[in-house]
């Protein structure tokens, strides 16, 4: 394992609540502070969790002052909503923006227009030549449709001490292993899925991006807690106690189904924005019978 750093652990890809069709902000307030309770260690607002793409650039801008006020420095604070793929607008961006109070910026590869190896490499030195603070690369091909390969991911954290770390969301351990085998110091690795983050763990990564972690907080995180400490017997029992929600939190997407669970929990409604979908009745039966389960089995 690298040098720990203020991201080693459990970060939540936090939802954004809508009521109305309106950014519900008390419910934010609500959120952090379950989260912060729960034991997390960082928060990641406005990823595609957040449903940033819904969101217009003044409700992304409350929503993460929303976010920076509520925390009061307790966490750190990644902000995910910087990536694009039109590298000179994204770098515009960035040289325009307030980041007072945000740790870190998670910058997914370039979605759609599938660029190169090359091209990759080339936009994100773009976005390090410009950004003021910290960059945390994030490869999500189930998104973007490119893959940001290992050699890629190395050879940027070799030619930058802006990117710190990379969310790997390919749910690919062999990728993974090798970008963790082949990292300079201080570049840390951590899983952009819930479902192997103990794996990656077990390889050499720092923790998880969690989904699930919005939900329950301090099960997921005691989780990660466990397996960094090298404790993977209780790492097992915990992940074993959640993995079934799994299923129900993806079968009609992200973040569909975890802003029901947390309706079930008591946080605000289960809105989402067009072109996303409500979840269908009969799959809200059945993530409802599935949280009551993990609620019931840690109790």
């Amino acid at each position: 394992m690298v040098q720990q750093s203020k991201f080693t652990g459990t970060g939540v890809a936090m939802i954004t609540p809508f009521i109305n069709n309106k950014v519900d902000y008390p419910t934010i307030e609500r959120i952090i502070e379950h989260l912060i309770d729960g034991g997390i260690d960082y928060i990641v607002a406005l990823g595609s969790t957040g449903e940033t793409a819904t969101l217009n650039e003044e409700e992304s801008r409350k929503v993460l002052d929303t976010v920076i006020a509520t925390v009061d420095k307790r966490i750190p604070i990644v902000a995910g909503n910087f990536g694009g793929n039109n590298t000179l607008e994204l770098c515009k961006k960035i040289k325009g923006y307030d980041f007072k109070g945000i740790d870190a910026i998670l910058s997914s590869s370039p979605a759609y227009v599938k660029p190169s190896q090359e091209g990759i490499y080339h936009h994100y030195m773009e976005i390090a030549k410009v950004s003021p603070i910290p960059i945390i690369l994030y490869n999500v091909p189930g998104r973007t449709k490119s893959n940001m390969e290992w050699t890629t991911t190395i050879r940027l954290a070799e030619a930058s001490k802006k990117f710190i770390g990379i969310k790997e969301a390919t749910g690919d351990l062999i990728q993974a292993t090798r970008i963790i085998k082949n990292r300079p110091d201080n570049f840390f690795v951590t899983s952009g899925d819930d479902e192997v983050a103990l794996p990656m763990i077990a390889c050499g990564g720092e923790g998880v991006i969690s989904v699930i972690g919005n939900a329950f907080p301090k099960e997921f995180s005691g989780m990660i807690n466990a397996a960094l400490n090298n404790d993977y017997p209780e790492a097992r029992r915990l992940n074993l106690q959640t993995y079934d929600l799994h299923k129900w939190l993806y079968i009609e997407g992200n973040p569909v189904g975890i802003k029901s669970a947390m309706k079930i929990l008591g946080f605000g409604t289960n809105d989402v924005r067009l072109p996303l979908h409500n979840m269908s009745d009969i799959n809200y039966r059945l993530l409802e019978k599935a949280v009551r389960k993990v609620i019931q089995t840690v109790a």
